[in-house]
């Protein structure tokens, strides 16, 4: 007879546990199709489960496509494509960046899994809204855990907690509090931004001072002016971080590091309109690489938005629980 495997400590609702349970055993091959499961009775005796729990399990199961019931006989596995895992991607927005990450897991997938994807606009309790109405009904919840720089951590910690850790994948950043043995695939914001305006210092030599442009309205990673700072202090460089470009009077011997493309533009306008040569007198490093920031001569730091989508994807496929840092790296061009 199966044996169910349930964790008594574990705080998660022991339904849940039972559909966990399950699928687990039949994405393992343990279950295989046309099975006999238990009864609810013979479960609720063996575990010390009340009816109501165990028929939860089952209809869920049932309507997740996994088991059949039939009448008079009892409970059957019914998984005509095992191999086809379901999987819940939530994003913070929906960026042309986030756009590359978004194909990139898809292509890498392939058929061997069905994506959906949610949005939750950096908005702690719309991502609570969607994990509760999605838990339980998707093999992995791969997870962007960006939210507004006022929002309680421990609201969003505790939301990510009731995922079981063997489901849920965080991407694009890590949350080192969380106690959750999951896979994360991340960029480490503050160290990045570091190494990468190392890796331009000999360029960076002719500059006296350095401006970081990062708009407070925007919900950027906190850690980022902790890395700009620091490089900054320890190279004795004088600095400044405001919101935007548009009252930025630019001086000789300035080099400018822009988040935000609107600001690039607006950096590139004041400096034409100065006899400063960009490159020489003037610098900018741009945020993130696209095609136009090529055709423009750009130097830019940048995390490798495709290696992200491909690496949680196959270690995904692999079953591994890992934690692996997002190449990020400095594109030298003609503006620095």
């Amino acid at each position: 007879m199966y044996q169910l495997q349930l964790k008594p400590l574990d705080k998660t609702p022991k339904y849940k546990q039972i559909v966990q349970s399950v699928i687990m055993d039949i994405e393992r091959g343990v279950l295989k199709n046309g099975d006999h499961l238990p009864s609810i009775s013979e479960l609720s005796v063996e575990h010390y489960l009340a009816r109501d729990t165990v028929e939860k399990a089952y209809r869920e199961l049932r309507e997740r496509g996994f088991i059949t019931s039939v009448q008079g006989k009892g409970y059957y596995v019914e998984s005509n494509d095992t191999s086809k895992l379901k999987i819940l991607l939530v994003f913070n927005k929906l960026s042309s960046y986030k756009k590359i990450i978004y194909y990139a897991f898809l292509e890498t997938l392939g058929d061997r899994a069905t994506v959906d994807l949610q949005i939750h606009h950096y908005n702690v309790n719309l991502f609570q809204e969607i994990i509760e109405k999605n838990l339980g009904k998707y093999n992995y919840y791969v997870v962007m855990p960006h939210f507004t720089l006022d929002t309680d951590k421990a609201q969003y910690h505790a939301i990510l907690n009731t995922i079981p850790s063997q489901e849920l994948v965080l991407l694009d950043k890590d949350i080192p509090e969380l106690k959750h043995d999951c896979l994360r695939v991340f960029q480490d914001f503050d160290k990045d931004i570091f190494t990468a305006l190392e890796k331009a210092e000999d360029l960076l030599e002719k500059y006296t001072r350095l401006v970081l442009v990062l708009p407070s309205d925007a919900n950027h990673p906190e850690e980022l002016p902790w890395g700009f700072r620091s490089f900054c202090l320890m190279r004795n460089k004088e600095f400044s971080v405001v919101e935007n470009a548009m009252n930025e009077v630019v001086q000789a011997g300035t080099a400018y590091v822009v988040i935000r493309e609107t600001d690039l533009v607006e950096l590139v306008k004041k400096i034409r309109q100065t006899s400063y040569l960009l490159g020489r007198e003037v610098g900018i490093i741009s945020f993130n690489e696209t095609p136009l920031k090529e055709l423009l001569n750009m130097t830019v730091i940048t995390t490798d938005f495709e290696a992200m989508g491909q690496t949680a994807a196959n270690l995904l496929l692999e079953k591994q629980r890992v934690k692996v840092k997002n190449p990020f790296y400095t594109i030298r061009r003609g503006s620095l």
